[in-house]
């Protein structure tokens, strides 16, 4: 069921409530053109408005996640039409505008990494809520090695908090690849998987998820985002509160409680 198709980017109805992106330029390992970012940040706005999707998934096609920006198209642009200050800020911002997209959509977001996971594919990846490992993945920070610095499109933000500043420094300065085996030792990924089963599992992964209410889903994802940034304890407490509070107000709730005590599985219904 595809729902919506360009010539990079795919977006299917895989469930009722699940969507998939898929990365779609196999033969350049998925790399991002900047007409790519465009259509990418335009997905994700029209899927935050979506009501009836409560999550995505984002995969590559063929044998690679993303290798980043298209390499080869830039190198043409400082060759032939290189972009001035103004231009390039502009597309940096909207680089970069895919990470700070995925973080704050109201839906659960699953990376399901395959193959080499690049530069910005490495960043959406990162920013994702949760992490699914095929056994050929291979997280680069590439940046570092083209002259440019590792921290881009939130990589320097997003990293240490996932595996720790010291192993972040590490990777980030040498601009070495973390292979999928320490991907999940270091706890980058949520599960790491044969290639055949990636996405299986991730869609797997994801019902689990959606099965919880669609309020305490959201919120569930809105507070731990927040939280990383939470100025103290105190702090992180008021927010879980109020969100608690707000939560136990819904019929969701009250359906949860019921279906608890008379031993059944809850319908929800998103009120």
């Amino acid at each position: 069921m595809t729902n919506a198709e360009d010539h990079a980017l795919i977006l299917e109805q895989r469930e009722p409530q699940i969507r998939l992106l898929r990365l779609n330029r196999p033969a350049r390992l998925n790399a991002f053109t900047r007409e790519m970012v465009a259509d990418f940040n335009r997905h994700l706005d029209t899927l935050a408005e979506d009501r009836e999707c409560r999550a995505l998934i984002l995969t590559g096609a063929g044998r690679g996640f993303c290798s980043g920006q298209d390499v080869a198209a830039a190198d043409e642009r400082n060759r032939h039409a290189p972009s001035g200050l103004v231009e390039r800020m502009y597309w940096q911002e909207q680089f970069a505008g895919m990470s700070e997209r995925i973080r704050a959509l109201p839906q659960v977001v699953v990376a399901a990494v395959n193959g080499p996971c690049v530069g910005a594919g490495m960043a959406i990846a990162l920013a994702a809520d949760v992490r699914i490992v095929a056994r050929s993945a291979r997280f680069l920070p590439g940046a570092v090695r083209l002259g440019l610095t590792a921290g881009e499109s939130g990589i320097s933000y997003l990293l240490p908090r996932l595996i720790g500043a010291s192993r972040a420094f590490e990777i980030l300065l040498t601009g070495r690849p973390i292979e999928a085996d320490e991907a999940e030792r270091v706890g980058l990924a949520a599960r790491l998987v044969d290639d055949a089963e990636l996405l299986p599992v991730a869609e797997q992964w994801t019902r689990s998820m959606l099965a919880n209410s669609p309020f305490a889903t959201q919120h569930t994802k809105r507070i731990l985002w927040e939280n990383l940034d939470a100025a103290s304890f105190r702090a992180a407490i008021e927010l879980e509160n109020r969100s608690q509070i707000l939560a136990s107000m819904t019929d969701d709730y009250k359906e949860a409680t019921a279906a608890f005590t008379e031993k059944r599985a809850a319908r929800f219904t998103g009120r």
